[in-house]
C-alpha cells in the first residue's frame, strides 16, 4: 500500500506532457490515469508502490499507468535537493 510521506513535495508536470495533457485527442482515462498518478506521488513524496527505479538513478522512476499497467509509463523525478523541491513527472508512455 502506499505510504503517505512525511514531506509535503508538490508533483508537477514538464511542459511536455503539459502539452500532452491538453491535446483534445488524449483518451479520458489516459488523463486520468495521469491525474490519479500526480496524487498518489505527491502523497508519497515519489516513493509509490509498484515505481521502479535504476540503481544509478534512484531518484528517477517509472510508474505503471492504468489498473495493471495497461494505458502507458509515467517517467518522474524526485528533486528534493532543488530549488524548489519538488517532483516532475518528465515524460509518459502512451500505450
Amino acid at each position: 500500500m502506499n505510504e503517505p510521506y512525511d514531506e509535503d513535495l508538490p508533483c508537477v508536470l514538464s511542459e511536455n506532457v503539459s502539452r500532452l495533457m491538453m491535446d483534445p485527442s488524449l483518451p479520458p482515462d489516459v488523463f486520468g490515469a495521469i491525474v490519479a498518478a500526480m496524487v498518489t506521488i505527491g502523497e508519497t513524496g515519489g516513493m509509490v508502490w509498484g515505481s521502479t527505479a535504476s540503481p544509478r538513478r534512484p531518484n528517477q522512476r517509472r510508474l505503471p499507468l492504468g489498473a495493471e499497467g495497461e494505458l502507458g509509463i509515467a517517467e518522474y523525478v524526485i528533486s528534493r535537493d532543488e530549488d524548489p523541491p519538488q517532483i516532475v513527472i518528465t515524460q509518459v508512455l502512451v500505450f
